[in-house]
């Protein structure tokens, strides 16, 4: 019940902050990108929390240790700061974008955009249902067993690419193309993160350099 009643908590501040990075430096509430963002947002997460937590409630506060405090590695530290400012910047980039009309995006695009917003929250939510020691942070837990399969068996980091997916949605769907300027560096912050994550898993998680040799591809099928 604590679980149910800090997911909900969590989820209705998380759209309520999502909301004042939107529409305050849009200017507005007339923004239906926006408002069609959130509903997709929050179908996308809602719906598979409400599923782990009847299932597996210890694998959805695995997700809600998230934060610089919740890292205990130094660079993931530096590293989840970083996300944590460019993900806003993303949200309030493209709100201004709306508000001063930089960026002419067809509906079709900003539909695709949310698309790719729900399939990058279903994946990432799917890794975890898979795999309860899927935490928001980078650790291994005493007992952890090595997940292979499933989304694993295609590449190393399917929650990261279901964080690809997301990042490359946001600005569409919200009907930015300058909101793709922070997809870089927010790529560039994944890839810092992976290496420094799988240099803890090949020390600590028993079978995982075997793993590696196996399953060749970190983030996307057939590119890296």
């Amino acid at each position: 019940m604590k679980t149910i009643g800090k997911g909900l908590f969590s989820a209705t501040l998380g759209l309520i902050a999502f909301g004042l990075l939107l529409f305050v430096p849009a200017g507005t509430l007339h923004y239906w990108q926006a408002w069609v963002f959130l509903a997709v947002f929050a179908a996308s997460t809602w719906i598979p929390s409400v599923y782990l937590m009847r299932t597996n409630p210890a694998a959805l506060d695995r997700r809600m240790q998230v934060g610089p405090r919740a890292e205990t590695r130094p660079l993931q530290r530096i590293v989840i700061t970083a996300i944590f400012i460019c993900f806003p910047a993303l949200f309030v980039l493209s709100a201004v974008d709306h508000r001063l009309g930089w960026s002419a995006v067809p509906t079709a695009v900003c539909l695709l955009g949310d698309a790719l917003v729900a399939v990058g929250l279903v994946l990432a939510m799917a890794v975890v249902i898979q795999n309860g020691y899927a935490a928001a942070n980078v650790t291994v837990e005493a007992g952890q067993p090595l997940v292979s399969t499933g989304l694993y068996g295609v590449v190393r980091h399917p929650m990261y690419t279901g964080n690809v997916a997301l990042m490359t949605g946001v600005p569409l769907a919200l009907g930015s193309y300058w909101g793709l300027a922070l997809l870089l560096p927010g790529m560039a912050l994944l890839i810092v993160r992976i290496f420094d994550e799988e240099q803890l898993l090949i020390h600590e998680l028993s079978g995982y350099r075997e793993y590696t040799e196996r399953v060749r591809y970190r983030l996307l099928p057939y590119v890296w």
